[in-house]
């Protein structure tokens, strides 16, 4: 039996800002952007490359979700961003205006640091080393 995962959903204030956000800042493809009802779509962005995990972009709905939008883990990393170049991944989204909260710091496992998304979650940019444990 093969499984992975096929999308993770990330709450969002805005769904056009998200798109902008993550295509036009992150590099992110846009993968589907389907009206479901006056106030509901099914947006999917993709890394380019990936072939199986999407993010979904879900608007937040009532108190509770808007409460949610950039803590979804209070306070900790929540994505990892894998990349084969992090200096050159880290040049470009600095360029872009991505707000990293840390610098560069090499662990055992590789080279990473912390940033953050539009709304304020945070993320892991790593390179593994070539014997690192991150997948």
């Amino acid at each position: 039996m093969k499984q992975h995962l096929s999308s993770i959903a990330l709450l969002v204030r805005d769904y056009d800002e998200a798109i902008a956000f993550y295509v036009n800042k992150l590099g992110f493809k846009l993968i589907e952007d389907t009206r479901l009802s006056p106030t509901k779509r099914w947006v999917l962005v993709a890394l380019p490359g990936a072939r199986e995990t999407r993010l979904l972009l879900a608007k937040a709905v009532g108190a509770r979700q808007r409460a949610r939008v950039g803590d979804q883990t209070g306070g900790r990393v929540f994505l990892f961003l894998r990349t084969d170049d992090f200096k050159r991944d880290y040049a470009r989204y600095k360029a872009r205006g991505i707000a990293f909260i840390e610098k560069p710091r090499r662990e055992k496992y590789g080279t990473v640091a912390v940033f953050e998304d539009l709304d304020g979650n945070l993320w892991d940019l790593i390179q593994p080393n070539a014997r690192g444990t991150r997948r």
